[in-house]
């Protein structure tokens, strides 16, 4: 049975992350809350532990983990190699939703880097993570906490329902603040490299180091033979069960292609889903979801609102594309990666 350990108040803390602690240090899996998403940590220096996160999860061996630190001086136990600007990063970004990909120490296990030479870092910006990282002692692994290519979970409840019965406890620490992954860069490069975007942009981080390269697979090229240091490159990531499809470009020709498709897919008798950024919207579907305006409410809400679509049984989800800029260039990599199909207008 999996442990659902709550914490609603400062008093239920203490106890609840020391008995999942516990866990981490005897071997188990833990799914807690970060800034982010749920994470699925284990003990990221064990190589059993870290295997039953790939089991778990359904995850390709080959897909890198991010180990989650408490202090930012860990870093060089699990690094090696670490160039000059880390230090400024992480005194700027740190604890934040930037993870740091360097050369890996003998200390890491390759089953937490997927094999690689190199190992992801970062240290999370939320109070139940970090003091799970420092009570259990250990670097903690932690991928998303799904089933591998299922929406990443920002609540418990998405949890429970992809991984209950797979794994020792779920901490539930209510809803998460940013609803994407965190900004993935590559140290080894120079200039650094942009793997992932999330929840640091790519304008702060060139704003702050200079130049910063953005890696061909995120500009859409396909790329044949490569090590892929962060997790959300190789696979498609973040899916529904239904067959996503983006409609991007001017705004005007966006709605018009959304309802065109919405309304070809009906006569197929498929039931369809529009996920939106206009409330004030006419579009005629089964089922249609406003997300936000703003860029940081349509991130928060776009996984949530992937699993509610799927709780209605849909079978075809057309989405509108945002702008690639800031937040909305990580927004845009999770739908693509998501989708089946980009149609731009």
């Amino acid at each position: 049975m999996t442990k659902i350990l709550r914490i609603s108040r400062r008093n239920q803390e203490k106890s609840e992350i020391e008995a999942a602690a516990e866990i981490l240090r005897n071997g188990g899996l833990v799914a807690f809350p970060t800034e982010t998403v749920y994470g699925l940590g284990a003990d990221a220096l064990n190589p059993r532990a870290v295997k039953k996160i790939f089991e778990a999860k359904g995850r390709p061996s080959d897909n890198p983990l991010i180990v989650h630190i408490g202090n930012k001086k860990e870093i060089y136990k699990l690094a090696r190699e670490i160039p000059e600007e880390t230090e400024r990063l992480m005194e700027k970004f740190w604890p934040g939703p930037l993870t740091l990909v360097l050369k890996k120490s003998k200390a890491v296990p390759k089953v937490t880097t997927g094999g690689l030479d190199t190992v992801a870092i970062r240290m999370p910006k939320h109070r139940i993570a970090l003091s799970l990282i420092k009570k259990s002692k250990v670097p903690i692994a932690a991928p998303s906490a799904n089933l591998f290519s299922r929406p990443s979970p920002t609540l418990a409840e998405h949890v429970i329902e992809d991984l209950h019965g797979k794994i020792e406890a779920i901490i539930d620490g209510g809803k998460t603040k940013i609803g994407v992954e965190s900004t993935v860069l590559d140290l080894t490069t120079d200039p650094p490299t942009l793997l992932r975007p999330g929840g640091i942009t790519l304008e702060e981080l060139e704003e702050f180091l200079g130049e910063v390269k953005v890696h061909p697979a995120l500009k859409g090229k396909k790329i044949k033979k490569m090590d892929f240091k962060s997790p959300g490159m190789k696979y498609k990531h973040y899916a529904p069960n239904a067959n996503v499809i983006v409609v991007e470009g001017d705004c005007r020709n966006v709605k018009k292609k959304v309802q065109q498709l919405a309304d070809k897919y009906r006569k197929e008798a498929k039931k369809v889903a529009v996920m939106t950024t206009d409330k004030n919207h006419s579009y005629k579907a089964d089922l249609i979801k406003f997300v936000g305006r703003e860029f940081n409410a349509i991130a928060k809400n776009l996984f949530k609102t992937y699993r509610e679509f799927d709780e209605e049984k849909a079978n075809i989800i057309i989405v509108e594309g945002v702008e690639n800029k800031g937040l909305g260039f990580a927004i845009m990599n999770r739908l693509k990666k998501a989708s089946c199909k980009t149609i731009k207008v």
